[in-house]
């Protein structure tokens, strides 16, 4: 079976996810249509990946018989809206990561990061259980885009612990890099959180599949995230950081945190310690770090050493492509090989495939994506309260 699919977004990730679904060959699945605002943007992407098909409204994609699953490469506010949308038409979401979160109920925009954190956190978990019962209503998948899940790295290390017969005592894991330069991820409004929901994400989500996965294979159960505790800053506004047009860093942050420290104590006893920066040079720093009873497994996949270059000067590499957020190629460099590869990309979108063609929850389902968000309101409520947060979250 060809997995029919509506790719909804004509951006960096919508790249990044079309080209993993073309690696997989026309016979396991082919986008069928693209619909984004746009027009250039939309038809430029069309062209370049060969589809014939273009729309502006998203809903006319919908409304199309023989479309599988749509593909929610759109910002984080819209994710909400859009899986409702799909999983009533009868089609499987492929949903990017953050699952949703929190974008305000009608406040002013320059208004919405000043919502306490508990209603933040109610009002996200209410519309994750949403999108989940629209999918499970309409007997479709919640796939949830969490590309380090995929990571082949990753599944090495579950392979490792999975013989070792050892639990998982502490996970440690980061993403930073200089900060993104989008607009939307400066505000509240747009983004629904700074470093900690747009980079923690991704250590978090990996550590807690982890752990629901050790769980199943341990205790036939999954192991969930009892409490949580977190600091969150904007070190940029520490005197002195140059916020001149020549600094290194985003420095022209709104309203949201470009810092972040994160504690997870689980069910079993163990912790996770969690860092996510947006004043990081030198590239991304992309690692989670397993210490087991028996071991320890440390899994890199940004920087790694699988190619290490030097150029005394930064013009000697020309326009070849180094590793994503480096500010220079000058000095000892790392060159990524294949950057999607070695985060997870192609093993994703075939999962997510695979799931669509058989109608099975993928590795990484929905189910994830509301834990995920779970964990990350409550690291913005324990910042703000200065105390630990219990979970499951009970607004009582």
């Amino acid at each position: 079976m060809v997995v029919r699919i509506g790719m909804i977004g004509a951006g960096f990730i919508a790249r990044l996810h079309a080209t993993a679904l073309r690696s997989l060959g026309p016979d396991a699945a082919q986008i069928v249509g693209v619909a984004a605002r746009t027009e250039g943007p939309r038809e430029q992407f069309a062209s370049e990946f060969g589809i014939q098909d273009t729309y502006a409204d998203y809903r006319d994609l919908l409304a199309r018989a023989d479309v599988d699953a749509v593909d929610l490469c759109v910002p984080n506010h819209l994710h909400h809206p859009m899986t409702v949308a799909a999983a009533q038409a009868g089609k499987h979401v492929y949903c990017e990561k953050p699952l949703t979160g929190y974008f305000g109920r009608g406040e002013a925009p320059d208004q919405v990061s000043k919502t306490p954190r508990e209603v933040m956190l109610r009002e996200t978990l209410a519309d994750s259980d949403e999108m989940l019962a629209a999918c499970a209503a309409a007997g479709v998948q919640l796939c949830y885009g969490e590309d380090w899940v995929y990571a082949p790295v990753l599944e090495k290390a579950r392979r490792l612990v999975q013989v070792s017969n050892s639990p998982i005592m502490e996970l440690r894991g980061e993403e930073s890099h200089n900060g993104s330069h989008a607009d939307y991820a400066k505000r509240w409004a747009t983004s629904g959180g700074g470093a900690l929901l747009r980079l923690g994400v991704h250590p978090i989500g990996a550590a807690l599949q982890l752990k629901r996965w050790e769980g199943q294979l341990r205790h036939g159960r999954p192991i969930r995230a009892a409490a949580v505790t977190a600091e969150v800053a904007t070190l940029t506004d520490i005197g002195g950081v140059p916020r001149d047009e020549g600094s290194w860093l985003v420095t022209d942050w709104v309203d949201v945190e470009n810092w972040s420290t994160t504690i997870i104590h689980f069910e079993d006893g163990s912790r996770g310690v969690f860092i996510a920066s947006d004043n990081i040079l030198g590239g991304i720093v992309n690692y989670l770090e397993l210490t087991l009873a028996y071991g320890r497994i440390k899994c890199n996949m940004t920087p790694n050493n699988m190619c290490e270059a030097y150029a005394a000067d930064g013009t000697v590499w020309g326009d070849e492509y180094i590793t994503e957020k480096i500010q220079t190629s000058a000095g000892w460099t790392y060159p990524s090989p294949d950057e999607d590869w070695v985060r997870g990309f192609p093993h994703e979108l075939a999962d997510f495939v695979a799931a669509t063609r058989d109608n099975r929850p993928p590795l990484s389902d929905g189910e994830l994506g509301r834990d995920c968000v779970e964990v990350i309101y409550a690291a913005y409520l324990a910042a703000e309260r200065g105390a630990r947060v219990t979970l499951p979250f009970n607004a009582s």
